[in-house]
């Protein structure tokens, strides 16, 4: 990294891994300019938090400048933005150094890398490797996201000491990382979709996101959901050492001594991985179909690397869940509460009530973006005993979905919480799952939830 020091550097995008990269690059006096394309008036905070770091940045908004990609030294841009931006196709033909945060994260990152890939479900994979890793007494970085950037190993205290680090990869981060190689790959699933201005066709997606597997080798580990891509010949055919997770049970599949890997089997996760060992997952602190796919995943890669039954169990059964998503916050009179406050849309307030089981305390509700309440009448009525409904949107959820159970229309947050505890009884889950935007009264999703967990704890 020393290489770097006093050089002219550009950063291509101001989001939080914008001001990660600020930071390392600062910590080697470099020159530091940075551009993002909105106009200044959409990045008020953004600018207010430049004007705070010393020395100050240079800014270049609202457009992107050909001078500025070709005045600098090292371009590095974050996910958000395109890599075949002409701006940095231009820097790239003049013979600067141009990179993606991830890829330049993965350049000067001399550790094992345990990547999680796919589209849905890495974050809490990823976290829940982490965590049993840590069980196992093991030093890890866990990161590739914005909340936690993987440039931010970098100038982690103990980067020296890490023992692995894991990172979740989107197909977008993909889509510019070349001779990415980890020691283990986990692949939850890989959907069908196209994103504008990055991907126009569904097998453009899928392409990128299989772009891992050209990197590894046989000394490579490879975990793989079989009730999702067992179809899939590119995974079937891959060189690393390829290990299968499943719901369903492999005994009764008939396909237990043809694939290794980890199944329920008896009401207990069963794996044949190295040796055979049995989970109890009675006591899983996080609930739902998918997180149960999601610890599958995990425990079958932990196994691939050695790490203790004894961690993997603890991590089942203390695992906490990724703050604001279905995270299991406390038991209080055997009512136990959950955060999924980072669930703003009712497609994802669907899914969430399918994860639980009834009886539910729903506390919904936020900003009025004329939101479709229509179709969602049946899920409520069948999982949640009590609705509470809140912010600027609850006249028009209770009008549509007011009969589908016993609703309350309260004045305040705070009010929320209370009435939902003081409805409750022993047996009942009580869960944030606003269904809506939460810019009504909060920030974010995040001050959303952090609010609602500190309330829970005055109780």
């Amino acid at each position: 990294m020393d290489q770097y020091r006093g050089k002219k550097v550009l950063i291509v995008g101001l989001g939080k891994t914008g001001f990660a990269l600020i930071n390392i690059f600062n910590q080697f006096e470099c020159q530091i300019k940075v551009t993002d394309i909105k106009p200044i008036f959409d990045l008020n905070k953004p600018v207010k938090r430049l004007k705070k770091i010393n020395p100050q940045p240079q800014m270049t908004l609202g457009e992107h400048r050909d001078e500025d990609f070709l005045e600098a030294d090292v371009v590095v841009y974050s996910e958000s933005v395109n890599p075949n931006l002409p701006q940095l196709v231009k820097a790239r033909e003049h013979g600067r150094e141009v990179y993606s945060e991830f890829a330049f994260a993965y350049k000067h990152c001399n550790k094992p890398v345990i990547a999680v890939c796919g589209s849905k479900g890495r974050t809490t994979i990823a976290h829940m490797i982490g965590y049993s890793l840590k069980m196992d007494q093991k030093n890890v970085f866990v990161g590739g996201t914005s909340q936690e950037p993987f440039c931010n190993l970098l100038i982690h205290p103990n980067k020296d000491f890490m023992d692995y680090v894991v990172v979740e990869v989107s197909p977008l981060q993909l889509q510019s990382l070349d001779g990415f190689s980890p020691v283990l790959a986990v692949y939850p699933n890989i959907e069908e979709r196209t994103i504008d201005g990055r991907f126009s066709t569904a097998g453009e997606y899928i392409e990128n996101s299989l772009k891992v597997l050209r990197n590894l080798t046989p000394e490579s580990f490879l975990i793989v959901n079989f009730d999702k891509l067992s179809s899939n010949s590119i995974l079937r055919n891959s060189q690393a050492q390829t290990f299968w997770y499943s719901r369903r049970s492999f005994v009764k599949m008939g396909v237990i001594g043809e694939i290794q890997g980890t199944h329920f089997h008896d009401r207990r996760i069963h794996s044949n991985i190295h040796y055979h060992s049995d989970f109890r997952v009675k006591n899983m602190r996080i609930v739902g179909q998918s997180n149960r796919e999601n610890l599958l995943a995990a425990i079958t890669a932990c196994k691939a690397l050695k790490v203790s039954d004894n961690a993997i169990q603890k991590c089942i059964e203390t695992f906490p869940g990724i703050p604001h998503r279905m995270e299991f916050i406390i038991e209080k009179n055997g009512v136990k509460f959950y955060n999924d406050s980072k669930s703003e849309k009712m497609s994802e307030l669907r899914e969430t009530l399918d994860n639980l089981k009834p009886p539910v305390i729903l506390i919904a509700g936020g900003k009025d973006t004329e939101q479709e309440y229509e179709g969602y009448q049946n899920v409520i009525g069948d999982k949640v005993r009590l609705m509470v409904l809140v912010g600027e949107c609850k006249e028009n959820m209770n009008r549509i979905l007011g009969d589908a159970t016993q609703t309350f229309l309260v004045g305040s947050f705070d009010e929320s919480i209370l009435l939902a505890f003081q409805k409750s009884r022993t047996g009942d889950t009580i869960i944030l799952c606003p269904g809506n935007e939460s810019t009504d009264i909060f920030r974010d999703y995040e001050e959303k939830g952090n609010y609602f967990k500190k309330l829970i704890f005055q109780l």
